[in-house]
């Protein structure tokens, strides 16, 4: 049986190159809506670079945390991808 944190990461793993989710979008696809914070736990533990962590954003459109090079880098990177 998956875990919810295997859902989320699930979900974000087929993120396409130059789209973006938000926190409470993976958490509403992973069964529960309520649980962007959830979301935002899951991919600051994430080290896995298949899975595209930088694609997930803030609701209000800022960027959040990003623990691969910080809040500039995981902007540069979603610039490069033809996200922004």
């Amino acid at each position: 049986m998956k875990t919810f944190a295997d859902k989320i990461r699930n979900i974000v793993r087929k993120i396409p190159k130059g789209k973006t989710m938000t926190y409470k979008e993976v958490a509403t696809k992973a069964g529960n809506a309520k649980a962007a914070r959830a979301v935002g736990a899951v991919m600051r533990t994430n080290y896995d670079p298949d899975i595209p962590c930088h694609r997930v954003i803030k609701s209000d459109g800022s960027f959040g945390n990003y623990n691969r090079g910080g809040t500039l880098r995981k902007k540069q990177i979603l610039k490069e991808e033809g996200a922004l």
